[in-house]
């Protein structure tokens, strides 16, 4: 388990980006697989996030996760949501009963805390989310619920630059959206460049005036740690595990530490 400095610093909450050690799922998915879209054994996934609910304290069935589409959509989890199927790629609350988490495998893990409004998030932030303006819309919904809104955040353990090979379709995208997006390429040889997914997140969260910090890990390169799409897809696997990062609002731990 890997945590951000800059959340760390705040007592009422709770968060980690967890690796993929210390799960019950065995070949490929060894060993935390908390990917319910995975081929998985159901029962190796349910033991999972069994795990990581008693690591945050919290009801098995509080353990709230989205539906990852890779769109740019955020929903505000309120009580009569708990139960329901959350299409979005982008959570938020102000619920303190709740851990929220996001699975990802390459793609970018952003966990935050708006320490005015006392309201957590996490966002599932592959190429498309971002490109699509996923970082904007959460940070938008979020300021519509608190104006005042102070946010730090940390970007998780995601792919890196150097193992993030592109074709010149793939970068033309991005250069015919903003010729600012050359920045994010390096070339590497004919037809393919390396594009560097945290440096074009991290932009964006400047952008929205949101302080913030890195757990910089490339999750293609280090195999032990954490699972990769882009890796099993280069080893002929037929499907990859996936990562877990959550955050809580954990009043109890601060309101016992007070007294």
């Amino acid at each position: 388990m890997y945590y951000s400095k800059k959340l760390k610093k705040f007592k009422k909450i709770d968060h980690y980006f967890f690796s993929k050690k210390g799960g019950s799922s065995r070949g490929i998915y060894k060993s935390l697989n908390c990917g319910r879209g995975s081929k998985d054994d159901r029962k190796n996934i349910k033991k999972n996030l069994n795990f990581v609910s008693k690591k945050m304290g919290v009801k098995n069935k509080n353990l709230i996760l989205m539906y990852q589409t890779h769109s740019n959509k955020v929903i505000e989890l309120k009580r009569l949501d708990y139960k329901k199927k959350l299409n979005c790629d982008a959570i938020i609350t102000k619920n303190k009963d709740v851990c929220l988490g996001v699975v990802t495998a390459d793609c970018v893990p952003i966990l935050f805390y708006d320490f005015i409004g006392e309201i957590v998030g996490c966002i599932h932030a592959g190429w498309k989310g971002a490109f699509s303006g996923i970082i904007e819309n959460t940070f938008s919904k979020l300021r519509k619920i608190n104006p005042k809104s102070q946010i730090i955040a940390s970007i998780g353990p995601c792919i890196g630059a150097k193992s993030y090979e592109v074709d010149l379709r793939f970068y033309k995208k991005f250069v015919l959206k903003s010729k600012k997006n050359k920045k994010y390429f390096k070339n590497k040889k004919l037809g393919k460049k390396l594009f560097d997914l945290r440096e074009y997140v991290a932009d964006k969260l400047l952008t929205q005036n949101v302080l913030f910090d890195h757990v910089k890990f490339d999750t293609f390169q280090e195999k032990d740690n954490f699972f990769s799409y882009r890796r099993s897809i280069i080893l002929g696997q037929k499907d990859y595990g996936r990562c877990i990062s959550v955050i809580r609002l954990n009043y109890n731990k601060f309101e016992n530490s007070a007294k």
